[in-house]
């Protein structure tokens, strides 16, 4: 087995070979690094550099090499947390690099509107445009990552697929000085689709930078984010039929709904949309915190002063402003299926469309902390209040609203991390969302790395319906404006642990809002509950084979709006181990499933997921074969996916696609190549 190995990975191992890492300045932020540190390896490694006093040389002077050059301290937080994360780079799971999460389907193609198998309420309160179905594929401001690290660290990630998909990401952060980082994140990903009218560009930067001034009491935290999201519409295959047609193997040749034929082309450089959806918005968030509380100082040689500061006091203003537009265009609108689909009559057989709005939201946030543990800043009250500015409409409407609304927290991660308490809440007082809530408590408990942790937690949430439900909207094709605000309630128990992991969760939904029948808004007036049931092991079956195995069971009301699927899983049987010293290898097969259940249908004007009742979704499992390997700070991947579409009707072929909604074919098979390389600069 290992000379096989060694054959198949001896053009890889070059790759990884690159140039020494040029020494780094000692500062005074090495000297105080926490243990949560990123390297290349599986373990996490104290990197703190080498006084030149400590540097032996040899009798022609040349430098004796030192490892721990090679190696970066670095840890992350996001922006309301106050948990220090750092890296990971296993290569276990390949959806760690892919754009949809595993627990998701999307429509036949990497960028296209998706959807989560495992259902997860709406948490957001106040004003929400509604449009939810490309959020996968954005940056967002809760997902920034604000860093502190030793050494410059950038990372590059490549893909390429059967179909001339790509997808690229890369990333760069550094500490310019030891209380000052900035960095740069970049993503885009281009596919064409294996059916007409499929293809996809989105694009995607962020910047962010986070500083602490020298004697520890101002604080300023910075965001600029954008997306730009182009995805075509087709509107599902006419005739299902057409998949095991022997003269159609090339998915071009299958009739769909929208956008045609004669107005596609294939290929991977088209950005321009005929028919589909194009979403863009542009994000910033700028916080500044000014703290008050006692000085203390340590005086690290005769020349360096460290300064310490225990605050009791922080004040604290964020501003954040958000510019959202949503555009449905159809240059080549079929007049047939917009009548039967959305009630819209055309003069012509063949018309142009376009549907867009348009929205400018603006929070400033004014908050006050209390530390009561001068030592501990993870335990704090908070009591802040937020005035939200909301323009925006469409064609030659333009609405002006505001809230206002009021928050608390209490949190107290104690200074031993066993115990991490959390209540916060949140009310409007006055405006558009006027008496909109959230109100949420949570405990966990660690017990050690055999026993893990646990924790519980309770959310309640009253909010108003999404905006596009309001008559208002430029999406709201003739509904009413009559919709009570819905109240969730979810709680639940999770356990993590060496031996089994498992998560119960309980939804209670009133006044459920959804949509059915392409376009029609409609509420549930009867109390939805939906119970879920989540466990997950690695099994062990001998010294180099693994069984890691993921199970979600999902039950509710079979008369409410809520379809999903009774049974989800995902299976891998892999072969791992660390091979000749620095290969990290992971291969074998992977399988997901999930029963049948009625689907959700896709809604292309919208962009929305909605209720039907009758088609049944009834999939094989997805099988996937895949090698995944780590060599130092390169990692690789190849992949044989969709091995369950091979069908011997009408010869062979991969043929026989899944379904991920109704009239929506999933890939057929395809071969994925990706890398993803880290660098220590």
């Amino acid at each position: 087995m290992k000379s096989f190995l060694l054959f198949f990975f001896t053009f890889l191992i070059a790759l990884s070979v690159f140039s020494q890492v040029p020494r780094f300045k000692k500062t005074i932020i090495d000297l105080k690094k926490s243990n949560e540190k990123f390297t290349p390896n599986d373990q996490s490694i104290n990197s703190q550099t080498k006084n030149s006093s400590d540097v032996k040389n040899d009798s022609l002077g040349f430098e004796h090499r030192d490892d721990s050059k090679d190696k970066i301290s670095i840890n992350y937080r996001f922006i309301d947390s106050v948990n220090k994360n750092k890296l990971d780079s296993s290569v276990d799971d390949f959806t760690k690099y892919f754009s949809v999460p595993f627990n998701y389907i999307y429509l036949g193609n990497n960028g296209a509107a998706a959807a989560p198998l495992v259902f997860n309420p709406i948490k957001k309160i106040g004003f929400d445009p509604g449009s939810h179905a490309f959020d996968i594929y954005k940056f967002s401001m809760e997902g920034t990552r604000f860093y502190n690290t030793s050494k410059a660290f950038s990372s590059l990630s490549y893909q390429l697929a059967s179909g001339k998909e790509q997808m690229l990401k890369a990333g760069v952060t550094k500490n310019l000085m030891a209380n000052l980082n900035v960095g740069f994140d970049y993503k885009l990903i281009n596919a064409p689709g294996f059916f007409v009218s499929q293809n996809t560009n989105h694009n995607s930067f962020r910047l962010f930078g986070n500083y602490r001034g020298t004697k520890k009491r101002y604080g300023f935290e910075f965001s600029f984010l954008g997306n730009n999201i182009r995805a075509s519409e087709n509107g599902g295959i006419q005739n299902e039929d057409d998949l095991s047609d022997p003269y159609r193997k090339n998915r071009f040749a299958i009739p769909v709904n929208l956008g045609g034929l004669s107005a596609y082309k294939n290929s991977p450089f088209l950005t321009t949309i005929t028919t589909g959806n194009q979403q863009s918005d542009f994000n910033i968030l700028a916080r500044q915190s000014y703290d008050l509380g006692k000085r203390d100082s340590i005086q690290i040689n005769d020349t360096t002063l460290e300064y310490l500061f225990y605050s009791k006091l922080r004040f604290q203003h964020t501003f954040t402003y958000s510019n959202q537009t949503y555009k449905f265009i159809d240059n080549v609108a079929d007049s047939a299926i917009y009548s039967k689909w959305y009630q819209l009559n055309f003069a012509s057989s063949i018309s142009s469309i376009l549907y867009q709005e348009s929205w400018k939201i603006m929070n400033n946030d004014f908050s006050l902390y209390q530390f009561p543990n001068t030592k501990n800043t993870s335990q704090y009250f908070q009591a802040g209040t937020t005035i939200q500015n909301i323009s925006g409409g469409h064609d030659s409407v333009n609405y002006q609203f505001h809230n206002l609304s009021i928050h608390a927290e209490y949190r107290n991660l104690t200074r031993n991390k066993l115990w991490d308490i959390l209540a916060k809440g949140e009310y409007y007082l006055n405006g558009l969302n006027s008496g909109d809530y959230s109100a949420q408590i949570s405990l966990n408990r660690t017990f050690g790395k055999r026993w893990g942790s646990v924790g519980i937690y309770f959310i309640n949430n009253n909010r108003t319906p999404s905006f596009i439900f309001d008559n208002r909207s430029a999406f709201n094709l003739g509904n009413n404006n009559s919709f009570k605000k819905e109240n969730n309630i979810s709680f639940g128990i999770k356990s993590d642990n060496q031996f089994l992991n498992f998560d119960f969760k309980n939804h209670l939904l009133s006044n459920y809002t959804y949509f059915k029948n392409y376009y029609q808004g409609e509420q549930y007036s009867k109390v939805i509950n939906l119970t879920q049931l989540s466990v997950s092991k690695k099994i062990k079956l001998t010294k180099r084979w693994n069984w890691m195995s993921e199970i979600t069971l999902q039950q509710t009301d079979l008369t409410a709006p809520i379809k999903v699927p009774f049974l989800f899983t995902r299976n891998r049987i892999a072969y791992e181990g660390k091979f000749f010293k620095n290969l990290i290898l992971s291969t074998g097969i992977e399988a997901r499933y999930y029963t049948a259940y009625k689907a959700n249908n896709y809604s292309p004007l919208i962009s929305q997921f909605t209720l039907q009742d009758s088609v049944t979704i009834k999939n094989l499992p997805d099988i996937n074969l895949f090698v995944h390997f780590r060599i130092r700070s390169f990692a690789g991947y190849l992949r044989a996916e969709n091995l369950n579409t091979a069908s011997f009707k009408n010869g062979f072929g991969w043929t026989h696609n899944n379904f991920s909604a109704p009239f929506y074919p999933t890939q057929g098979f395809m071969i994925r190549f990706g890398i993803q390389w880290w660098f220590v600069n």
